[in-house]
């Protein structure tokens, strides 16, 4: 791919949204944008949403192509509800900090380790670990699924260390965590938290469970993407200070244009460091050549994908109800 976006050329004088309709149709495939995404990729896509409702919406198609625009793991979770379907992401360097912080090798080391325990992982990992793994948790069945669990079950909850942190806490259940963290929830600062709050006297906050307990003290309400969605559009008042990714804000402001929404800052209050660098890798250049050429594509060993698919199996006969709640269709 060459510094202007194309592979052996320039997409200088192409209407890039024309063209993506067009291969849509052609390559009779489904976009899925996540919450994260940039506004333009949100609005073209089919469904905006959660990452594991977003594979979920799209295994119920006739689709024979799903783009999956987010980060990698999203997109294996796609092909694993999905085998026969082609997955291609728009930049398979779209990682995810989480998944980078439990390498699979590792994990299986840290089970064998601790063989009375079960794996709790949250759904930001490699298809790997979700293989290594008993159940995967979302944030939002994560509270059901360990209500549901002998209290002297003993847990090892990866590779999220504040959202397991947070569910220790919020339900008396000692854990043994994986020291992972998200980058983007971790960037955010309890003085300039503090500052905006003084700012916006009465204005409630709403932080995803990803967030240090520094910055969870703070909010009115701890909940996944789709969970803070639907508080913005029930909560009474007319201000919503948002701890999580800034670009929820876009569906926020479609959803109840009424209100208004303050991302709060990270680090020094002027960094753009709250913005996730890896869902930002993709754009609407590269998802016109990932429909054009059908790569970058999401390959998986069958055997690996089953085992994968075991503990996501799990989790939705323990929670199936949790899973999507504030999701939508972009059109």
């Amino acid at each position: 791919m060459d510094a202007r976006g194309g592979i052996g050329g320039s997409l200088a004088g192409l209407d890039l949204l024309e063209e993506i309709n067009r291969l849509r149709k052609e390559r009779n495939a489904v976009i899925l944008a996540h919450y994260y995404q940039k506004p333009q990729i949100q609005d073209l896509a089919d469904f905006v949403g959660d990452s594991l409702e977003l594979s979920r919406k799209a295994a119920e198609t006739d689709a024979d192509v799903i783009a999956f625009c987010g980060v990698r793991f999203m997109a294996e979770t796609a092909k694993i509800l999905s085998p026969e379907k082609i997955v291609i992401l728009p930049d398979m360097d779209a990682g995810c900090s989480l998944e980078d912080s439990c390498p699979p090798a590792q994990f299986k080391a840290f089970r064998e380790a601790h063989p009375d325990h079960i794996a709790l992982s949250y759904i930001n990992c490699s298809a790997e670990v979700k293989a290594l793994s008993d159940i995967i948790v979302t944030s939002s069945s994560a509270e059901k699924i360990l209500s549901k669990l002998p209290k002297d079950q003993k847990i090892i909850f990866g590779p999220d260390k504040h959202l397991g942190g947070y569910l220790a806490r919020k339900l008396g259940r000692e854990m043994l965590l994986w020291p992972g963290v998200c980058i983007v929830h971790e960037s955010f600062s309890e003085t300039e938290l503090l500052k905006l709050k003084a700012m916006h006297p009465g204005a409630p906050v709403a932080a995803h469970p990803e967030c240090p307990p520094a910055i969870i003290d703070h909010a009115d309400y701890v909940g996944s993407t789709s969970g803070i969605l639907q508080y913005a559009k029930d909560m009474p008042g007319d201000t919503l200070i948002v701890a999580t990714e800034p670009h929820i804000i876009h569906q926020m402001e479609k959803a109840i244009p009424q209100k208004r929404f303050v991302g709060a800052p990270g680090a020094d209050g002027n960094c753009n460091c709250n913005v996730c660098p890896y869902m930002a890798l993709n754009t609407l250049e590269k998802l016109y050549i990932a429909l054009r050429d059908l790569q970058p594509r999401i390959e998986m060993d069958e055997q690996l994908r089953v085992a994968a698919k075991k503990s996501l199996d799990r989790m939705l006969d323990l929670a199936s109800d949790t899973v999507g709640q504030g999701d939508v269709g972009a059109r």
